[in-house]
């Protein structure tokens, strides 16, 4: 079987320039990437995202909606895509606004080719993690919501440190369906145990503290 080569991923490029698309394109797909270039933020916010690990090589000065008007534009729309701004233009209060609006990196052209090809694979491995994570939430979701509301508000109150008993108690039905509910409730989230149970909740943003009693 071949060997997934280093940098396999989708690069969108948006740079007015067509030297520098052309250049950055055939630099990319040298390292193993597909790379896909626009001229303008609006044609790049008129194809979809790539379905595979991907970050953006974006300019900073264009005509039209430059570089941080498109990234402020993508936090609005929702669109989750690391990016490495490039400009011929850079300054200190530009490069502290990209940065802190969740940019990986700022290079100033002419870009050194190792350096860019770094911060695209750190940008790339950065959108490979928050991928993996939206799956498993995605997929812990679609286990909770396969839960009954009683198995839910069991498992509520099991991940607040509840004993069965006092579960029990605040429900108003007897251990032993406290226990069934608890086994169908491990069976059904595909947990190991209650520590796994409890990683399952943060992750769906469930709140482990005790429930008011019903």
């Amino acid at each position: 079987m071949q060997e997934p080569r280093e940098f396999d991923a989708v690069i969108a490029i948006v740079d007015d320039d067509p030297s520098v698309r052309k250049a950055l394109g055939r630099l990319i797909r040298s390292a193993g990437c597909k790379a896909e270039t626009f001229e303008s933020a609006d044609e790049f916010l008129k194809r979809p995202l790539a379905d595979a690990p991907s970050c953006l090589v974006l300019d900073l000065q264009m005509p039209g909606l430059g570089g941080l008007g498109l990234q402020q534009r993508m936090a609005e729309l929702g669109l989750e895509i690391p990016v490495v701004f490039l400009t011929g233009h850079g300054d200190i209060p530009a490069s502290v606004k990209a940065m802190k609006a969740g940019a990986v990196e700022f290079l100033t052209k002419p870009v050194d080719e190792q350096d860019l090809l770094k911060a695209i694979k750190e940008a790339v491995e950065l959108d490979r993690r928050t991928r993996q994570q939206q799956a498993e939430t995605r997929k812990l979701q679609r286990l909770y919501d396969s839960l009954t509301a009683r198995e839910q508000e069991v498992m509520q109150r099991v991940i607040s440190g509840l004993l069965n008993k006092q579960i029990a108690g605040e429900l108003r039905v007897t251990e032993d369906t406290v226990k069934f509910h608890r086994g169908n409730i491990m069976r059904k989230m595909c947990a190991d145990s209650l520590a796994d149970l409890v990683r399952m909740a943060e992750n769906l943003g469930i709140s482990p503290e005790r429930p008011s009693a019903p």
